[in-house]
């Protein structure tokens, strides 16, 4: 079973947090040496940014090679 504080895609998770003070869902891919964050006012909006954030990390590595 998965926490509810984190998604799945791919190969990739991260975790997720709320601010009340910003009233605005965000989180972070973890397990990288990189720092990847997104964020959204919604559960909808913070999956699509999720995995939007995947897709760009993804096309960056490939561009630079890794």
């Amino acid at each position: 079973m998965v926490p509810n504080n984190i998604l799945k895609y791919k190969d990739f998770i991260s975790s997720v947090s709320y601010s009340s003070d910003d009233d605005v869902f965000y989180g972070k891919l973890e397990g990288l040496t990189d720092l990847v964050t997104f964020e959204g006012n919604s559960a909808s909006a913070l999956k699509n940014a999720f995995h939007e954030a995947v897709e760009d990390y993804l096309q960056i590595c490939n561009d630079a090679g890794c």
